[in-house]
């Protein structure tokens, strides 16, 4: 090894690593503004993810209430009320929607007491009441949880405002 190499060596093991003040600065700029970005896409998709999950459960309930009134031969009754954002089945415990999501529309069923609405499932499979959607308040996105009246089948449907 000759005398230059070995100053090159020498060199290159004395001079210090590592990264200045103002890279780490720069980095740290530069995760803030992509934070700044990708939060509010991620918060909104929580919240179309609530939405959505309102509607299945919903769905959930018609299909059990349609189910035990064929089984047991006796009309049950799902009770929607927009006053209190909630529902409740038959015999059942009374669930609430998420605060930022709410009933945009019912369609079909019979009036109850204030804002109640009253969907009944017959023992032969019918159902009195035709739509619910629930929408979220910050998000364009709704779901439709159609009720077929004839069949009694119960369907969930994305719809974008």
């Amino acid at each position: 090894m000759g005398k230059r190499e070995f100053r090159a060596l020498l060199f290159a093991l004395s001079r210090k690593s590592g990264f200045s003040l103002v890279e780490l600065i720069l980095v740290l700029l530069l995760l803030g503004v992509g934070s700044l970005i990708v939060l509010p896409a991620i918060e909104r998709g929580f919240s179309q993810r609530e939405v959505r999950q309102a509607a299945l459960n919903l769905a959930a309930t018609a299909r059990s209430l349609r189910g035990k009134a064929i089984y047991e031969g006796t009309p049950r009754r799902l009770t929607l009320d927009r006053a209190e954002n909630s529902y409740q089945g038959q015999g059942g415990h009374k669930v609430y929607l998420p605060t930022h999501v709410r009933f945009s529309e019912i369609v079909g069923g019979e009036p109850g007491e204030g804002q109640e609405q009253k969907f009944v499932f017959f023992p032969n499979g019918s159902v009195l009441g035709e739509v619910v959607a629930v929408e979220g308040e910050e998000t364009a996105t709704s779901y439709r949880v159609r009720l077929d009246a004839l069949s009694g089948r119960v369907a969930v449907e994305e719809s974008r405002s």
